[in-house]
């Protein structure tokens, strides 16, 4: 596979943006190895960056640099600025799906945002970083996989492929809508897969 497309800067995976890099050369200070490097910037956008729905938190971010400067997002743009801050150190990262009930089992689903991240001696590892909170416990544990949620319906799934940026539809959503509520309204989706 080549792993070009997954160190890129772009529009939403902005890491040639002075505060990314600001920020990912902060979070490298004292980190002795890769993976090491890769935990602090997972634990960071996990515990720092606020989940917009769970903390009610406007404005809807999309882009990383819009996640890094207010703190908040939705677990799309929590994985647009994980990407970013691990691009930033050439470490290739891509974006990762599952499609989950958006309430305990059954109709209506959306899609659940997350990152694959291209480990040398592992391959690709996906992580979660959109927040705990009770009943949710994600963390980095190569080369065991600890992501925030687990398929279980059967129309649930863990879409199989990693990209390079955001799915069309997700974006759409966090561009259209200019309130965490609406956004919550409008979760994006995709067509049920047999």
């Amino acid at each position: 596979m080549n792993l070009a497309p997954f160190l890129q800067a772009s529009r939403y995976i902005d890491h040639d943006h002075p505060a990314v890099r600001a920020q990912a050369l902060a979070l490298a200070q004292g980190s002795r190895q890769e993976h090491d490097l890769i935990k602090r910037c997972f634990e960071f956008v996990r515990d720092q960056i606020k989940h917009s729905w769970d903390h009610r938190l406007n404005p809807v971010t999309c882009r990383a640099s819009e996640v890094l400067q207010h703190g908040t997002g939705y677990c799309y743009a929590k994985s647009h600025l994980l990407a970013a801050l691990l691009r930033a150190h050439g470490i290739p990262t891509g974006l990762c799906y599952q499609r989950l009930s958006v309430g305990d089992e059954g109709a209506p689903y959306c899609l659940h945002g997350l990152n694959a991240v291209h480990l040398g001696d592992l391959g690709w590892l996906r992580i979660d970083a959109r927040g705990n909170k009770p009943g949710i416990d994600a963390q980095f544990h190569p080369p065991q996989e600890s992501l925030a949620f687990v398929v279980r319906g059967s129309q649930e799934r863990d879409l199989p492929d990693i990209w390079a940026e955001p799915l069309p539809q997700v974006v759409a959503v966090l561009e259209r809508y200019d309130d965490v509520a609406q956004v919550h309204a409008h979760l994006p989706d995709v067509e049920q897969m047999d």
